[in-house]
């Protein structure tokens, strides 16, 4: 079985949320934006600008995770955007693992696709 984990852009922002800055509502789905006060967690709001894009389970072959919204290249051809569909993130899962390399994402390097 695969590890089950996010990331998660701010749009709005334009960064990426730390681990610790956020929670995923398991209903909503909604990313949360926390805070520590007084030794509590406390939600501080709904941030409705976050992107969240789930891990694929598969690491390129420099050993980093590869997640939705990751630009992927291989052998030369041109630039892929890591996407959910069809019960499989492709076009990663239909390669052999290792082939990809991770060259971007959509959102700090959208000019990777031109």
């Amino acid at each position: 079985m695969r590890e089950i984990k996010f990331r998660a852009w701010d749009k709005e922002s334009g960064v990426w949320l730390d681990d610790d800055e956020y929670v995923i509502k398991p209903v909503s789905g909604l990313v949360s934006e926390i805070d520590y006060a007084d030794g509590y967690v406390v939600i501080a709001a709904d941030n409705h600008d976050a992107i969240l894009e789930e891990f694929t389970g598969l690491k390129d072959k420099n050993g980093v995770e590869i997640y939705e919204g990751d630009v992927v290249k291989t052998f030369g051809l041109n630039p892929y955007i890591v996407e959910f569909y069809d019960g499989s993130f492709n076009p990663v899962s239909t390669t052999v693992i290792g082939d990809w390399e991770i060259i971007g994402n959509i959102h700090e390097n959208a000019d990777l696709l031109e």
